[in-house]
C-alpha cells in the first residue's frame, strides 16, 4: 500500500468485521527519536491465541473467498523497510491492538496520505461504530471524535457531502496546526 491511510483503512475494516464498536487510531510522531508510531485499536472479537501467532504471514486469514491476507504483513514490510516494525496484541472478546513503528525521517516510511478523508468517509459510513482519530506531534495533539462531532452536528448527517468536506478541511487545518508530517 502506498500510504499509512490506506493501511488504516484496511485494519479499521478488519476490526469492523470483528464486529468492533470502538475503534481508536493513533499516530505519534517523535522528531527527538524519529519514530513515527500507529496504533490502532478495537473493541472487536479479538483473535485467537494460535492465529495470532501467525497474523503477520500472508498465507494467514479467515477469509474463505482467499487463501491470502495481505494487510498485516504488507503493513509489517513497509514498518521493516523504514527502519521499525509491527506487534499486535489480542484477547479473544476484548479487542486487538496493532502497534506499527517507523522510522520518521526514513525515505521508505510511506506518506501519511489522504487520512482526514479515510477518517470522515469511515465515520460516515459506518455510524454504529465510534471512531477516536488523535494525532500527537512535538507541537501539540489533535483528536478527532466521532462522538463528540456527532453531538456537535445535532442530528444532522456526516454523510452529507458539505459536511463531509468541511469535516475533512476541519481535519487537515488542524494537522497543519499541529504540524503533522505528511
Amino acid at each position: 500500500m502506498k500510504d499509512l491511510a490506506l493501511h488504516i483503512l484496511d485494519i479499521v475494516h478488519n476490526a469492523i468485521s470483528a464486529k468492533a464498536t470502538l475503534i481508536e487510531v493513533d499516530i505519534r510522531e517523535s522528531e527527538k527519536e524519529d519514530i513515527l508510531t500507529l496504533v490502532i485499536k478495537d473493541n472487536g472479537r479479538g483473535i485467537a491465541p494460535k492465529m495470532l501467532e501467525t497474523v503477520t504471514d500472508a498465507y494467514t486469514t479467515t477469509r474463505t473467498t482467499r487463501k491470502v491476507g495481505m494487510g498485516l504483513p504488507l503493513l509489517r514490510q513497509n514498518a521493516e523497510q523504514s527502519g521499525g516494525g509491527i506487534s499486535v496484541e489480542s484477547e479473544v472478546d476484548k479487542g486487538t491492538t496493532v502497534t506499527a513503528k517507523f522510522g520518521l525521517q526514513h525515505i521508505d516510511r510511506p506518506p501519511l496520505g489522504e487520512i482526514s478523508g479515510v477518517m470522515v468517509d469511515l465515520a460516515a459510513s459506518r455510524t454504529e461504530v465510534e471512531f477516536v482519530y488523535r494525532h500527537t506531534t512535538s507541537v501539540e495533539s489533535y483528536c478527532f471524535d466521532t462522538r463528540e462531532v456527532k453531538e456537535a452536528l445535532d442530528g444532522m448527517p456526516m454523510a452529507d457531502a458539505q459536511m463531509r468536506r468541511y469535516l475533512i478541511s476541519m481535519i487537515d487545518e488542524n494537522l497543519d496546526e499541529i504540524k503533522a508530517t505528511r
